[in-house]
């Protein structure tokens, strides 16, 4: 069973939770209510490790927990439409009895809620509409005076707000007030969109995971040492090193001889523990005093999850820098895991323009979506065959060969030259297509 920590204010928790019940039975849910936002990072660092995810109410509290997490991958909040801010100002004119001609709201940022969109309706309904934008670091008390003001100056006649504690204190002062939240639909989509992402993210968890290890030229090795007994206490060392790795990720080793290795777990404990794997290959290339090559695989079968890691593997040899590979079970290459110079791609492409490009040219899928990736990731508009080198880590010959390829199937073209400050000829300036 899932635990899922639901934050936001009391009462959008309690809609969201009783929301989450009608659709949903196989989850824990964990109510933590707040005040005022600057409570959401408190929760979040205090009660991380008693949830699986956490779903935020809205966008607010999403940014304020986002800051306190390494990632958002646990993390999903309930996404507002115009149509929560409509029905929340027909609330408002319900209980008046009247319509409002003026009114000052405050709501999120329009590049999360499109605020020319979002507004439009109300624009057109009313003749007068002040906005205050919100941030994760806006206090409640920053708002009740943007409204305040406008209401004593005689410039509203009404306020729409997301704050609970700003509706309330605005409806002691007598200033009529309506709470945003999320309409139920809204609520009910991004639950439904979240409780399958739980189930996949926990089908995806449980896949079969296998780490191959190689230490290079070990044969050779043995071959250099003096005594046997030397050989045995070496290989004890080694397997004793990959044991504590074993421990940590519950996984099975296999000594396949020679200096392989193969561990058998889950791919959710390799995926945690991937810090600890970097941490045992260095030390064992630094025991044998040798280069060390991992590669992983993830499938649904121990076959694909092995074949997978055989082909990391082989990737990770023949790719010197790079000691971790991970092929998942969707074909996706990983280059570099963990690392800063982490590097994702596919060797598999649906875009039959490119894929009709390719076969014209003599260039694999696999290389094109290697440098494509390294492009998106390091955001090049333009870059040299040098560049290419430099980052894919191979020579520059080779970078030119692929560029030379990429243009001659349409996928990449010379858009210039680069003068250089030592003599030389200028170095030329690609971008892909």
């Amino acid at each position: 069973m899932f635990r899922i920590g639901v934050v936001g204010p009391a009462p959008s928790v309690e809609r969201i939770i009783g929301v989450t019940k009608e659709i949903e039975q196989e989850i824990e849910l964990i109510p933590h209510p707040y005040e005022e936002v600057r409570e959401v990072a408190d929760i979040v660092s205090r009660h991380d490790r008693q949830v699986d995810y956490w779903l935020m109410s809205g966008f607010i509290p999403y940014q304020a927990a986002k800051k306190i997490l390494p990632s958002d991958d646990k993390l999903v909040y309930i996404y507002s439409t115009e149509t929560s801010i409509y029905k929340s100002f027909m609330e408002l004119v319900y209980t008046q009895g009247e319509l409002l001609e003026r009114i000052s709201i405050d709501m999120i940022p329009a590049t999360n809620i499109g605020e020319g969109e979002s507004l439009e309706t109300l624009k057109n309904t009313i003749h007068q509409l002040f906005v205050k934008t919100i941030e994760a670091e806006t206090e409640s008390i920053e708002l009740l005076e943007f409204h305040m003001n406008l209401w004593k100056e005689g410039k509203v006649d009404g306020v729409l707000t997301c704050y609970p504690a700003v509706r309330d204190a605005l409806s002691r002062e007598g200033v009529p007030v309506g709470l945003m939240s999320p309409t139920r639909i809204e609520i009910f989509h991004t639950l439904r969109i979240f409780l399958e992402k739980v189930k996949s993210s926990y089908y995806k968890d449980t896949q079969i995971g296998i780490e191959k290890i190689e230490i290079k030229d070990f044969d050779l090795l043995k071959e250099k040492m003096e005594r046997t007994y030397q050989v045995q206490y070496l290989e004890l060392r080694l397997k004793e090193t990959l044991l504590q790795l074993c421990e940590k990720i519950d996984g099975t080793l296999v000594d396949e001889g020679g200096g392989r290795y193969s561990i058998f777990s889950s791919r959710g404990a390799i995926e945690r523990e991937l810090q600890a794997l970097r941490d045992k290959a260095r030390y064992l290339a630094l025991e044998a005093d040798t280069p060390v090559s991992v590669g992983i695989g993830f499938g649904t079968t121990v076959l694909s999850a092995e074949i997978h890691a055989h082909r990391a593997l082989q990737k990770s040899k023949q790719d010197s820098g790079q000691p971790i590979v991970i092929i998942q079970d969707d074909g996706t290459i990983i280059e570099s895991a963990g690392e800063q110079e982490e590097l994702t791609y596919s060797y598999r492409t649906a875009d039959q323009e490119v894929m009709d490009k390719l076969k014209e040219g003599t260039i694999s899928v696999k290389s094109y979506k290697k440098v494509d990736a390294l492009v998106q990731k390091m955001g090049w508009k333009q870059f040299t065959t040098k560049d290419l080198a430099a980052h894919l880590q191979m020579s520059e010959r080779n970078a030119q060969r692929i560029v030379a390829e990429l243009c001659e199937a349409g996928l990449a073209e010379n858009i210039g030259e680069e003068a250089q400050h030592t003599r030389g000829r200028p170095v030329k300036l690609y971008r892909l297509i």
